[in-house]
């Protein structure tokens, strides 16, 4: 982006959101930075490791040592209704959510967003390892490239592809897409904390934050136990012809691939196949009975807002660390797909996100139907 603007920059502590407000800071922009305070666990709030005190002293303190105002608004109300509610939602209907999607849909790029042009910003910038590219407007190559305005927007894979984030962007569309910006997306992962060391920030030896901020021990079962009494309700396990092989300590301890912690005891180990909610029953087997190739997807965001009109073939991701597939995506409606991958894979988990891939340039995703 060749020009000067202003922008928000979503700040957390750490090296990546801090060595993006420098990046912007350097470009000339006005840069504002904006801290969220989260919801916490009562009695807990001194472990969230998103916004615990330490990290915003430490988020403060990158943004006077850039000379760039920084504030922290109060956003808890609305993640304990859009994300932890999620979270919790998901578990109790058996399949296994990813509040990270959730996250930047509802709070960084609806809430967050709002806040930032009720400032009079004209983008919202994160540190997300993620590219957003411009393309050229039929006006301006017809013109030579000189009239028009530009065209569509697309979201790109990170130049560092252990860290790349596009997954859990998959979200976005075309008008948040015009309002973000990812400074940290042309540079790796070393590159972004050597940045961090070259501008004297705070932040530039700070470990990675994790997943599931909200959850204060990282420990989701204890989590659950104590916010959605009766949700660990032990059950039956069960094999596909439905023999009762023993008994489960509660579906949301499982996950479909699983080996370990199964508890049974046979010449062969047992897998986690499947879950079956209404029955409350664990349904496991061999490892030459996992996998599959086909699946459902639902709530499925294209990047371009619009859905393509016949089936194509992509890469799919189907977690955020995992291998990206080849295989087949046929659109149904705008906002509805089945895919069916070129050799079948062993965690296809319903909750999770299947995303879409034109090489680099991410086309949109949706979660994983039952």
């Amino acid at each position: 982006m060749g020009f000067a603007t202003k922008v928000v920059i979503a700040m957390s502590g750490g090296v990546d959101s801090s060595a993006a407000a420098a990046l912007l800071k350097t470009q000339g922009h006005e840069v504002i930075g904006l801290m969220m305070r989260l919801w916490s666990e009562p009695g807990r709030e001194e472990l969230n490791r998103c916004c615990a005190p330490d990290s915003m002293a430490a988020a403060r303190r990158v943004a006077e040592s850039l000379d760039i105002p920084f504030y922290v608004i109060d956003t808890k109300d609305v993640f304990r209704e859009k994300i932890v509610q999620f979270f919790i939602d998901g578990y109790t209907s058996g399949v296994t959510p990813n509040p990270c999607l959730e996250c930047n849909r509802h709070i960084r790029w609806d809430f967050l967003l709002d806040k930032a042009l009720s400032l009079g910003a004209t983008h919202l910038a994160t540190g997300h390892y993620a590219r957003v590219r411009q393309l050229p407007s039929p006006m301006s190559e017809a013109n030579g490239g000189g009239a028009g305005g530009g065209g569509a927007y697309q979201l790109l894979k990170s130049t560092d592809a252990q860290k790349d984030q596009s997954y859990v962007l998959s979200v976005l569309g075309q008008a948040q897409l015009a309002r973000a910006m990812f400074p940290v997306g042309d540079y790796t992962k070393a590159q972004a904390r050597e940045l961090a060391r070259r501008f004297n920030l705070p932040a530039a030896e700070r470990a990675d934050s994790q997943d599931l901020c909200f959850i204060a021990d990282k420990d989701y079962h204890r989590f659950l136990a104590a916010h959605a009494p009766g949700i660990a309700a032990p059950g039956p396990i069960v094999d596909r012809a439905g023999k009762v092989l023993g008994q489960h300590k509660g579906l949301p301890f499982y996950t479909i691939g699983q080996r370990k912690g199964i508890g049974l005891a046979a010449a062969e180990a047992y897998y986690v196949l499947d879950t079956d909610p209404e029955r409350n029953a664990l349904i496991v087997g061999f490892e030459s009975e996992l996998g599959q190739a086909t699946m459902r997807v639902g709530r499925v965001n294209w990047v371009s807002g619009i859905a393509p009109e016949e089936s194509f073939t992509a890469g799919i991701k189907i977690r955020y660390k995992a291998a990206e597939r080849r295989g087949a995506v046929t659109p149904i409606g705008n906002d509805r797909a089945e895919a069916s991958l070129d050799e079948p894979a062993r965690d296809i988990t319903p909750g999770q996100a299947a995303v879409f891939y034109d090489g680099d340039v991410c086309l949109g995703g949706g979660i994983i139907l039952r």
